[in-house]
């Protein structure tokens, strides 16, 4: 036996313990019907008015992982012709030394009326700081920043380990997921380089690979030399100032050899977004300790065609090293990627790492290595 509630007249004319009659019933539904119509008719406006504010000014907060995952590796960048497309200077490698009969001995030296720029240093050398080398040139390397004479980035490529040596940053001593001291070949028969300090194969950000979507054969835990070539006589500030092979984008209006330099970095790639970088393709980093310890020096191109027996002709050319070795996100390395896959010239051909140049020899090392402006190291 349920006990009756005390509540108002007012409340007792429009219900009651049991049921609603059916008179009071009918408008309490039309009631509720009105106001669930209107709730819908005003739901359905605010959903068009936003709809049409979003389509007006959209803003998207875009991360590392929406850039290389959404862009696939096949899109290409503004059509159109490609003015620095067969620009390259054909100069073809030559013989570095001549041995010739001293007396009793055997001496060494350079060929230097073959060189077609009017120099012989090589590259890539040893940046070890007080390091000089014993080819005494007559050139000076430009000290300035690339940007304040007028030269642009034209191109960006990496090697297998690194072809300069810092002694204690990247030498013999470094070691990877692939340590040799041999430099045994890897990937293809890509000769690998002097590897860096710091991989720790007991930290799961230097052994745990990332997943790739752009760049090919490149690992977590490597070394990697990134090289940067400029150019006065690129394409600067167009959409055809980047250029693969890099001749294209260094000599796309003609030849100076006074105004081409090469920036180099040296990476151990982790899968850590704390070391991640947006924009890798256009420069070298230079923050806190990243590009702060710098050589510079003149000295020539590189890759596995030239040795201490084969040199380049491509010489005199101004170098800036890191003599650091430096932490970067394999996702910095994939939006690199992924940038150089949308511009307008075809830079599929350096979307992996190349081999990595001998040491060359001191006594085709330049002797003038300065540390920053205006002072030799």
């Amino acid at each position: 036996m349920s006990e009756e509630v005390p509540v108002s007249g007012e409340l007792k004319s429009m219900i009651t313990t049991s049921s609603v009659p059916q008179k009071q019933e009918e408008p309490m539904n039309k009631l509720l019907a009105a106001l669930t119509l209107g709730l819908t008719i005003t739901v359905i406006a605010l959903s068009v008015s936003v709809a049409r504010l979003s389509n007006e000014s959209e803003t998207t907060v875009v991360t590392a992982d929406a850039v290389t995952a959404g862009a696939p590796s096949t899109v290409k960048g503004w059509a159109g012709v490609n003015p620095c497309t067969g620009t390259k200077v054909d100069l073809p490698n030559i013989a570095c030394t001549i041995l010739e009969i001293d007396g009793d001995e055997m001496t060494a030296f350079v060929n230097t009326s073959a060189f077609a720029l009017g120099t012989a240093e090589q590259s890539g050398v040893n940046v070890t700081k007080g390091y000089q080398g014993l080819y005494e040139t007559a050139l000076e390397p430009i000290l300035e920043d690339y940007f304040e004479v007028g030269m642009c980035p034209v191109n960006v490529h990496w090697h297998l380990g690194a072809e300069h040596y810092s002694l204690g940053e990247y030498d013999e001593n470094g070691s990877g997921p692939h340590s040799d001291h041999d430099h045994r070949k890897l990937a293809g028969n890509v000769r690998q380089g002097y590897q860096c300090h710091l991989y720790d194969k007991t930290d799961k950000t230097f052994t745990t690979e990332y997943d790739w979507k752009h760049c090919v054969n490149t690992h977590v835990g490597e070394t990697y030399e990134v090289h940067w070539p400029h150019s006065g006589m690129g394409a600067c500030g167009t959409v055809n100032q980047f250029q693969t092979p890099f001749y294209d984008g260094v000599f796309c209006n003609g030849v100076d050899p006074t105004k081409i330099g090469v920036q180099g970095q040296v990476f151990t790639i982790v899968n850590d977004e704390r070391y991640y970088y947006p924009d890798l393709m256009r420069g070298m980093i230079k923050d806190g300790d990243y590009g702060l310890d710098m050589a510079t020096y003149t000295g020539s191109t590189t890759g596995t065609s030239r040795d201490n027996e084969v040199c380049s002709q491509y010489a005199g050319i101004t170098w800036k090293v890191d003599r650091k070795c430096h932490l970067i996100s394999a996702s910095s390395f994939d939006k690199m990627c992924a940038d150089m896959m949308t511009q307008r010239d075809d830079m599929s051909d350096d979307l992996y790492p190349h081999g990595a140049r001998e040491l060359v020899d001191d006594i085709l090392a330049a002797d003038n290595h300065a540390t920053r402006r205006g002072l030799r190291a």
